[in-house]
């Protein structure tokens, strides 16, 4: 059996593709990690907001300080599951059988930090603003940008990005589908596609324009690369499509036992960690919490806890905030179990990581509470339409202009780049690595009368 040290998932792209032999786990996964966390993508999160502007306050979430929590629960997440598979041995029972398989602390935290890398500037509406523009490019959309930079983009490797292992992609690939192909069953949107161009994006509905969840055609050798080690039924099952009407994107159906246990880790993120932004930037009243969460017939049926949690949420004081705070990730953490699909073959897709009934139940309750009261709110609508278009008149621009606009060595890719395609996603990528800061400096320095200088430092 290939078991979590075993080579093949220890490979590396660059491995493959010179015949080198793979390092040690223990070397790899480290380095994995090290990679992400020494890279230019990870360290721009800081500059890139989980709810609010960047100058609001000091207070909140960054992308940057979600993914750490993210690698913090997620690693707390491997531990329950290795203590929950140990119990019965030490009980005098066999041990669990999916033991052998779970990842190593440096492998999950590798994964959970590397998530969110191609999140690009002010967030979704970003991400739809630059699917826009790259509508008949290719496309565009975060989780497929993410590894874009771990295949290609990142500066560790020359044309391989931060080149790290098979199972650390694996891991990151959070929808193992190809853009192109989701789309082509969407009716809706290829109407769209054949519409003429619109010149003023004010006008422009960008609903209309979200990516489906999937990955670049570019980086198509190395999906398949990563799904190599896998038999044709597991790979034929796992990158099957959940058919849509006609009308919407089909989705992908499964994940690798890596990406359940990171996706966990993400939704805790998200639903616990945001509500703390929320309620400590008073977006959020005790009031609508009491209506919305604890009387809600799914809350009242678990009651995972009673009102001191809300004293405590709701307290003048950060210290009892936090301990509530802490409390709920707890709570969910210890609720985590390993399921089976008995569909695949391979213990990496067979093998699930899932939370309790009533824990998944309560999450859920409390991420559509955040995105109802915090995310689609009027005032964070208004701020994402705000960067949609900053983000539409940098590409007009810089797709007019290229030659004159473009820093040096994005230019030299742009020059060297082999057909239209090809040029857009240079130009995406440039516009997708900026942090908001960067992008609002920028669109002042060409757009504003009164702004820019030669000297100005983006």
């Amino acid at each position: 059996m290939e078991y979590l040290h075993h080579p093949i998932w220890t490979q590396r792209y660059t491995d493959f593709l010179n015949g080198q032999d793979s390092r040690p786990a223990r070397i790899v996964y480290q380095r994995d990690r090290a990679r992400v966390i020494h890279s230019a993508s990870f360290r721009r999160l800081q500059a890139k907001t989980q709810i609010f502007g960047l100058s609001e306050s000091d207070f909140y979430r960054t992308r940057l300080t979600h993914s750490m929590e993210v690698a913090q629960i997620g690693s707390g997440l491997v531990e329950q599951l290795m203590t929950v598979g140990l119990a019965n041995d030490l009980n005098g029972g066999k041990e669990a059988d999916y033991l052998p398989w779970l990842p190593s602390v440096y492998l999950i935290e590798a994964i959970c930090l590397a998530h969110d890398l191609g999140h690009p500037p002010f967030g979704h509406g970003g991400e739809v603003a630059l699917n826009y523009m790259m509508r008949h490019y290719g496309g565009f959309e975060g989780n497929a940008q993410t590894l874009r930079i771990l295949a290609r983009l990142g500066e560790y490797t020359p044309v391989n990005g931060l080149d790290l292992s098979r199972r650390t992609t694996l891991g990151v690939m959070k929808y193992p589908a190809l853009y192109n192909e989701m789309i082509a069953t969407n009716e809706n949107y290829q109407r769209q596609l054949a519409e003429p161009e619109v010149t003023d994006f004010r006008t422009l509905q960008m609903d209309r324009w979200s990516p489906p969840k999937g990955l670049y055609q570019e980086e198509k050798a190395v999906f398949d690369w990563v799904l190599a080690p896998f038999s044709e039924s597991d790979r034929q099952q796992f990158t099957e499509l959940a058919p849509c009407d006609g009308s919407c994107h089909d989705r992908t159906k499964y994940k690798a036992l890596d990406t359940t246990i990171m996706e966990l880790a993400d939704d805790i993120a998200y639903g616990i960690h945001d509500l703390e932004d929320a309620v400590a930037m008073k977006m959020v009243s005790r009031d609508r919490w009491q209506a919305e969460v604890m009387e809600n017939p799914v809350f009242k049926h678990y009651a995972l806890w009673g009102d001191e949690m809300t004293e405590r949420l709701f307290s003048d004081s950060s210290r009892a905030r936090k301990h509530a705070i802490s409390k709920m990730v707890g709570i969910m953490v210890e609720s985590i179990y390993m399921a089976e699909n008995s569909r695949f073959e391979h213990p990496l897709l067979r093998y699930q990581a899932k939370l309790a009934e009533g824990e998944a139940a309560v999450l859920d309750l409390l991420k559509a509470f955040v995105f109802k009261n915090v995310i689609t709110i009027a005032e964070v609508k208004g701020m994402e339409y705000k960067g949609q278009q900053i983000v539409l008149d940098l590409f007009k621009s810089l797709r007019a202009n290229p030659h004159t606009l473009l820093p040096a060595s994005s230019y030299a890719k742009y020059q060297a780049a082999e057909g239209d395609q090809a040029q857009q996603r240079v130009i995406c990528d440039y516009i997708a690595g900026m942090t908001n800061t960067y992008a609002s400096r920028l669109y002042a320095k060409l757009f504003l009368p009164a702004q820019g200088s030669v000297f100005d430092m983006l």
